[in-house]
C-alpha cells in the first residue's frame, strides 16, 4: 500500500469538485536507451526535441486524418467531462477527456492553424515547451485508451487516438515509457510480454498437463510447437502461470479436449497481446503481428484463436488482417481471427459441450465488460455478440449470475483503470483512483445481491483487479476469468475427434 488516499465508494456516482494539479506529480519511469533503440526510437531526449515534436505532430495529422478532425472538431460542449474514470477518481481537470485533448490541441493550434500563428492567446494556442512535454508525459499515461469518452462525444472524438499520437511523439523525441516499451522489446526477444524463454513456456505447459491430470485423472494435453495442429492459440502470457489467468487457460484446454480439437501454443509467438497499439506505433504493432503469421505458417495450423485478453482481441479483430495478412493459407470456413468465447459458445450451441452448473454454486457472479472488447471489437455473427456471448457462457456454467448497473456495462462500461500501458506500479495511484467507478458498481451488487466474484475476459483487467481490490477492502481473489467457470463446470466424457466438424 502507498500513501495516497483511496477514493470512497458511494452508491451513486458523484461528479467531483475539481482539484487542479491533483495528479500532476504522477509520471511513469522513462525508458532507457537500451529499451528505446531496438524499437527504432532515440535513446534519450534529443537536442532539438521541440522542433522534432512539432514536425512529428504535423506528420501524424497528415498520416492519420482522424487526428486532424479530432483537433478541429471539439467545441468544448462538456459531454465527455464526467465520463472518464480517471477524472471521476482523481478530480484533476486535466483528466477530463476534452482537457486531456487540449494538451495537444493547444500546440496544434499554435503551429498548424492560421489563428494560432497570429493570435495564439485568443485561441488557447501554446508553444511547444518543456512544461507542455511534461504534461503530455504525465497525462497521456493517465489515459487507458478505453474510448468511453468517444461513446458520449457528439462528434465521436476519440481521446484514445490522441493519447496514442501523444505517446508516439514522445517516443520520437526520446521520452518513451519504460513499462510499455520494455514489454514490446520482450516480445521481439522472447516472443511474449513477460520475457519468458521458450524453455520456460514449454516447461510450464508440461507442468500444467501434469497438474490437471493429477486433479482430474484425465490426460488433457497442453501442446507446444506442435506442427499440423488445427488451432494456434494466442493467449496473454499471464495465462501461463499467474492466478486467476492460468485457470482460464486450463478451461480452454478442457474445451478443446472435449471437442476433440487439436491445438498448440507457439514459442515463437506465445503472446497474444500487442503493446505496439498502446504507444501508437504502427511499425511495432506490425512487427508483433507478423510473428503470429510466421508461427501460423510454420506450424501449418488451420485457425487462429485468441484467449481472454482485451487489447489482444482489439488488435486482432480490428487490425490483424491489415497488419499481417492475407491469411489465405488458413481454413476459409472460419473467421480470422476467432475469440475463444466464440469457439466455446458455438460448441455449446451444437451440444458438444455440457456443464454441471452446481460446480459453481459457491459463487454469485457478475460480469465486467472489458473496454477493449466492448468498444473496439465484436464476437459472433450478430451485432452486440461481444456482450451476449460471454454472458451466455456464464449462464450456461453458473446458477447465480447478477448484472451490474446498466450505465456501467455494455458499450458504456467503465475501464478497469489499468489498460493502455498504465498497468505499472509507479502509476498505482492513478490505477486505484481510475478503478473507483467500477469498484463502486461492484460494491452495489455485492451489498444488494451478495455477489462474490467478478468475471472478465481480459488479462489486464484480471491483473488490475487482483492488485487493487484490497485498496477498497475487497478480496483479491474476487476476480476470475469466464473460462475459469467453464473449467469448473465442464463435463468431460469423451475426447472424440470433431476436428473435421465445421462450426455453425
Amino acid at each position: 500500500m502507498t500513501d495516497f488516499e483511496t477514493p470512497p465508494l458511494r452508491r451513486r456516482r458523484v461528479v467531483p469538485k475539481i482539484k487542479p494539479g491533483a495528479m500532476s506529480h504522477l509520471a511513469s519511469y522513462v525508458a532507457k536507451p537500451e529499451v528505446q533503440e531496438p524499437l527504432g526510437f532515440p535513446g534519450e531526449l534529443v537536442d532539438d526535441w521541440e522542433q522534432v515534436a512539432v514536425a512529428k505532430l504535423g506528420e501524424l495529422k497528415t498520416k492519420y486524418r482522424s487526428l486532424q478532425v479530432f483537433m478541429d472538431a471539439c467545441v468544448g460542449c462538456g459531454a465527455c467531462t464526467d465520463k472518464c474514470h480517471f477524472f471521476l477518481g482523481s478530480a484533476d481537470p486535466k483528466n477530463m477527456p476534452a482537457a486531456r485533448q487540449d494538451l495537444m490541441r493547444s500546440v496544434y493550434r499554435r503551429y498548424y492553424t492560421l489563428a494560432g500563428r497570429w493570435f495564439p492567446k485568443w485561441v488557447g494556442a501554446r508553444d511547444m515547451s518543456k512544461e507542455v512535454l511534461d504534461d503530455w508525459y504525465s497525462y497521456y499515461f493517465q489515459c487507458s485508451q478505453c474510448r468511453r469518452c468517444a461513446v458520449f462525444c457528439p462528434f465521436g472524438i476519440d481521446t484514445a487516438e490522441i493519447a496514442m499520437a501523444g505517446r508516439e511523439i514522445l517516443d520520437s523525441v526520446g521520452q518513451g515509457q519504460k513499462y510499455s516499451n520494455e514489454v514490446v522489446g520482450k516480445v521481439f526477444q522472447y516472443g511474449n510480454n513477460l520475457g519468458l524463454p521458450s524453455r520456460a513456456v514449454a516447461d510450464t505447459m508440461t507442468s500444467l498437463e501434469e497438474d490437471v491430470e493429477e486433479e482430474t485423472g484425465l490426460k488433457i494435453r497442453f501442446p507446444v510447437d506442435e506442427k499440423g495442429a488445427e488451432i494456434l492459440l494466442m493467449v496473454p502470457s499471464a495465462d501461463f502461470f499467474a492466478e486467476p489467468h492460468v485457470d482460464s487457460l486450463i478451461g480452454y484446454a478442457k474445451v478443446f479436449h472435449q471437442a476433440g480439437l487439436s491445438w498448440t501454443i507457439s514459442t515463437h509467438a506465445s503472446e497474444g497481446g500487442n503493446f505496439g497499439m498502446f504507444i501508437g506505433s504502427y511499425t511495432n504493432m506490425r512487427r508483433i503481428s507478423r510473428r503470429i503469421r510466421e508461427a501460423a505458417l510454420d506450424l501449418g495450423v488451420r485457425r487462429i484463436v485468441f484467449g481472454e485478453c482485451g487489447h489482444a482481441w482489439r488488435v486482432a479483430y480490428s487490425f490483424l488482417n491489415s497488419l499481417a495478412g492475407p491469411f489465405d493459407f488458413l481454413d476459409p470456413a472460419y473467421p480470422v481471427p476467432q475469440h475463444i468465447c466464440e469457439v466455446t459458445h458455438d460448441l455449446m450451441q451444437r451440444g458438444v459441450l455440457k456443464f454441471d452448473k452446481s460446480k459453481n454454486d459457491h459463487m454469485v457472479v457478475t460480469f465486467h465488460d472489458s473496454c477493449n472488447v466492448a468498444r473496439a471489437s465484436r464476437m459472433g455473427k450478430t451485432p452486440g455478440g461481444q456482450f451476449t456471448i460471454p454472458r451466455d457462457i456464464i449462464r450456461a456454467t453458473c446458477n447465480n449470475f447478477v448484472e451490474m448497473a446498466k450505465d456501467t456495462r455494455g458499450d458504456v462500461t467503465f475501464c478497469c483503470g489499468a489498460g493502455g500501458g498504465t498497468l505499472t506500479d509507479e502509476l498505482m495511484e492513478a490505477r486505484v483512483k481510475g478503478a473507483m467507478p467500477r469498484m463502486q458498481a461492484l460494491k452495489v451488487v455485492m451489498d444488494d445481491d451478495s455477489v462474490t466474484h467478478m468475471a472478465s475476459i481480459c488479462a489486464i483487467c484480471k491483473s488490475q483487479f487482483s492488485k487493487i481490490l484490497p485498496y477498497f477492502k475487497m478480496n483479491a481473489r474476487l476476480s476470475i476469468g469466464v473460462h475459469q467457470l467453464v473449467s469448473n463446470a465442464i463435463l468431460i466424457d469423451r475426447a472424440g475427434d470433431l476436428s473435421s466438424v465445421k462450426e455453425g
